[in-house]
């Protein structure tokens, strides 16, 4: 017997991809269950179904940096903050963060079903009564027009979100009196497509931490010590926590500001969740 459950969860993290660097994802994650029935006619309860998955990958690869360990010019290494990751090419990153921020993943590169057989794998290595298989599917959310992905950190974020290296695949929608504006949606699409937005606050002072045109963001959080070094150019500073309420509000106002006209823009934050924001110049 197999058990199935559609749009069961939401797995959104930040990978390193060999062409593209340090960027964010979010997949739809639905799950099937292979079986025997109980004496209770049933394999698995479907009230139960949902939060034993969701909670183990909260709890694992959920909000952390997934790291192809064989990819070209990837190092990890220990560090006072847990584990290092370096990178090579496509340009040079350094991630600092304690070893539940990391994924890391003995491949050349990261994909959604890879990624998603190796979760099935770690769930069954301590399944649920009766459940003798486990097959989960990551897809990505279709979308038409515009959409980017990107990494942050939240510093004040008191769960998971606060590692430095999480992302996102989201939406974009701008309107200008009452109508929308693809155009800038695809304009502004393409200015945050795999940047690193970055609160100003966390920006690392020093000449070590501008060392040949690189930015380094630095905090402590709840759960440690976090830092990463990136090329300023891969970077987008915020004068605000970049949560999605002040992404929203920051874009709107700078495409007010840009373009003389009131503004409302829908910023998504991964799948189905997201802040709308409303600036006039």
């Amino acid at each position: 017997m197999t058990l199935f459950v559609n749009r069961l969860t939401h797995l959104d993290a930040s990978l390193w991809c060999p062409e593209r660097g340090l960027m964010g994802a979010s997949w739809r994650v639905d799950a099937e269950l292979d079986g025997e029935l109980g004496e209770d006619g049933m394999l698995f309860d479907f009230g139960e179904v949902k939060p034993w998955i969701k909670s183990r990958l909260d709890q694992g690869a959920d909000h952390t940096l997934l790291v192809p360990t064989e990819a070209p010019g990837v190092s990890v290494h220990d560090c006072a903050e847990g584990l290092c990751v370096r990178t090579e090419s496509p340009y040079p990153m350094e991630v600092r963060g304690p070893r539940q921020a990391f994924t890391l993943l003995p491949w050349p590169t990261i994909t959604p079903d890879r990624l998603a057989d190796w979760l099935a794998t770690e769930l069954m290595r301590q399944p649920p009564a009766r459940v003798s298989d486990i097959r989960l599917t990551l897809t990505d959310e279709p979308i038409e027009g515009a959409e980017y992905t990107y990494s942050h950190g939240l510093r004040r974020h008191a769960g998971n979100c606060q590692r430095i290296a999480h992302g996102h695949r989201s939406r974009l929608h701008v309107w200008q009196d009452g109508e929308r504006r693809p155009d800038l949606e695809a304009d502004w699409a393409r200015q945050l497509a795999d940047r690193y937005l970055v609160d100003e606050a966390d920006i690392a002072e020093g000449g070590e931490a501008s060392f040949l045109g690189r930015l380094t963001s630095r905090y402590t959080a709840d759960q440690g010590r976090f830092a990463l070094s990136l090329p300023r150019e891969r970077c987008v500073v915020l004068p605000t926590p970049t949560t999605v309420e002040h992404i929203a509000a920051w874009l709107a106002g700078e495409i007010a500001r840009d373009t003389g006209r009131a503004t409302r823009v829908q910023a998504f934050e991964g799948i189905d969740k997201g802040a709308l924001a409303e600036v006039r110049p």
